[in-house]
């Protein structure tokens, strides 16, 4: 149950972190998500959502290692993930791309609802 419970903080976070590598450059961005980037403003924008799911995913991470942080954590990657796939069945994108985030997240959340109930369980009966 520990390693579970380690393994889908890691993956959670590997997912959350993969992003962070966009804040580099519009190129890379355009290959993350399959989007034009036409404006400076829209890559602010997209460069500064790689910084936050930089700070999400090392959270993550940290929580990993530090089951004090498991809390906190679990309801900030649970939110980052869920959120993304909640918008992006409303949003009406058809963008090949971001399906692949959308259907990625879903697996991963499923896995990591489960490590993170574990980890509630765990905690409970301690």
């Amino acid at each position: 149950m520990r390693y579970f419970i380690t393994f889908s903080y890691l993956l959670a976070a590997a997912i959350n972190l993969a992003p962070a590598i966009g804040v580099y450059s519009n190129d890379i961005l355009v290959q993350l998500y399959g989007v034009d980037i036409p404006s400076p403003e829209l890559s602010l924008l997209l460069r500064h959502r790689a910084v936050l799911f930089s700070l999400v995913g090392g959270l993550l991470f940290a929580a990993a290692f530090q089951p004090s942080l498991r809390t906190q954590a679990g309801i900030v990657g649970l939110i980052s993930m869920a959120s993304y796939i909640v918008l992006y069945l409303i949003s009406g994108a058809v963008n090949e791309s971001l399906l692949r985030v959308a259907l990625i997240d879903s697996v991963v959340t499923m896995i990591f609802i489960a490590g993170f109930g574990l980890h509630l369980l765990k905690r409970g009966s301690a």
